[in-house]
């Protein structure tokens, strides 16, 4: 049973740890090809702002901050982010721990991109906090990258009393016993009905992958709503 007072969508913390602490990381180093591909798509440039939400242990991160972009990658987790520190250390001061609930940093972006992290977000309160964060936190005619795990059809929600139970888990490494964290999968109509009513109009959407962490992700471009 949970012993403390963390929200539900905190449990990635702690599976972090576990794998951490057994010399492994929890997911593997391959980036997810759509993040470079609509960067160059839409014009993001050098000079531009960009900001990572859920950097995870920084698979994406990495290869953009390798291209030379002035990215700022953020995870709620401080395990993540102590992680990317120590395997990046070239790249230290462009990580730090954020939560898109509950904080509120003054900077504006020209491009904002979330993968796998609206997913991790059961109550629509919090998942329209998400995207209310993403439209509030662009530049006017900025551009964002949202991609949530699901094949736009599955529907499925998990209990958030669980989170945070340990649980056998398949790891490359073997069987591991980790937290169990957040999940709910929406249809396509949902994820755009989502994404509408909290103010960011769609450019672009369709189904995409990034193996071999996710075989089927949604995604959306979108803009924010003309203020």
């Amino acid at each position: 049973m949970r012993k403390d007072k963390r929200n539900y969508y905190e449990a990635y913390d702690d599976r972090y740890r576990t794998a951490h602490e057994k010399g492994v990381s929890w997911s593997s180093d391959q980036s997810t090809p759509i993040v470079i591909k609509i960067i160059r798509k839409y014009g993001i440039g050098h000079d531009d702002k960009l900001l990572e939400i859920g950097c995870g242990e920084g698979r994406d991160a990495k290869a953009v901050l390798d291209l030379g972009y002035d990215l700022n990658a953020t995870d709620i987790s401080e395990e993540a982010v102590a992680y990317c520190k120590k395997v990046m250390p070239e790249y230290e001061d462009r990580f730090a721990v954020l939560d898109c609930l509950k904080d509120h940093p003054d900077q504006k972006y020209d491009f904002i991109y979330a993968v796998a992290v609206v997913h991790m977000l059961v109550r629509d309160e919090d998942r329209d906090g998400f995207y209310r964060f993403i439209r509030e936190h662009l530049k006017q005619g900025g551009t964002a990258l949202i991609c949530s795990m699901g094949d736009g059809e599955m529907q499925m929600e998990s209990d958030i009393s669980e989170a945070f139970d340990l649980q056998e888990r398949e790891h490359e490494s073997g069987k591991m016993m980790v937290a169990a964290t957040s999940c709910r999968m929406v249809s396509f109509r949902t994820f755009v009905d989502e994404l509408k009513r909290n103010g960011l109009d769609i450019i672009e959407k369709g189904i995409t992958g990034s193996l071999p962490d996710f075989d089927s992700l949604m995604y959306a471009v979108v803009k924010k709503e003309a203020e």
